[in-house]
């Protein structure tokens, strides 16, 4: 089955009444300014389309990329069972996982893509684990949500407006989620107001 998982602070300036500093960026279409809360990234759903999208950053897109799966591993969402996974991602969506040089193992939901931006110091990329579901009752049908539960997109490559805090480092999972947990955890983001605006429209798992 193919699926594809630390932000500066602004700079102040010396002047002390200074508007903040708009940093273009074309490369993968990021806009963003120093004092906005959001910026665009592009979804990819797979290391293939990155580098086909940015032959000159292909490097960037495997770091990336790994970088996105490391994140997966530690931080996305774990069940203790196939059944309850597949309840908030769908069939054939899950995969049993045994970390090396630890005991036990549980199910996870595979990674459906990755988030790309340049960073907002604009000197390296930045990536974010993705997750989608095929269940319609899902939260996250049709989406795309990160490993702590942010929602946004239609689900689909292309560009996303996300909030930097998408690309914070996530909080290791430490236990097993039973059934509908992840979707609790959208809610709970959801309510504390930590939403992720793009173009069709957030919201942690807390282990």
């Amino acid at each position: 089955m193919k699926r594809t998982a630390s932000i500066n602070l602004a700079r102040m300036r010396k002047a002390p009444v200074e508007p903040c500093r708009l940093a273009l960026v074309a490369a993968i279409a990021v806009a963003v300014s120093g004092c906005s809360d959001s910026r665009e990234a592009t979804a990819y759903s797979d290391l293939e389309d990155c580098i086909e999208d940015n032959p000159e950053l292909a490097q960037q897109c495997r770091t990336a990329y790994e970088s996105a799966l490391a994140e997966a591993a530690t931080s996305g969402p774990r069940y203790d069972s196939e059944l309850a996974c597949e309840s908030d991602f769908g069939d054939d969506s899950c995969q049993v996982y045994q970390p090396q040089n630890a005991s036990g193992s549980w199910f996870v939901p595979a990674m459906a893509g990755f988030l790309f931006a340049r960073a907002l110091d604009g000197n390296r990329y930045q990536s974010s684990a993705l997750y989608t579901s095929s269940y319609y009752r899902s939260p996250i049908y049709g989406k795309w949500s990160t490993a702590d539960g942010r929602v946004f997109g239609n689900g689909r490559q292309g560009r996303v407006t996300v909030d930097n805090d998408a690309f914070k480092p996530k909080p290791a999972a430490t236990r097993t989620m039973s059934r509908g947990g992840f979707g609790s955890v959208v809610a709970a983001k959801s309510n504390f107001g930590g939403s992720s605006r793009s173009s069709s429209g957030s919201r942690s798992w807390g282990g």
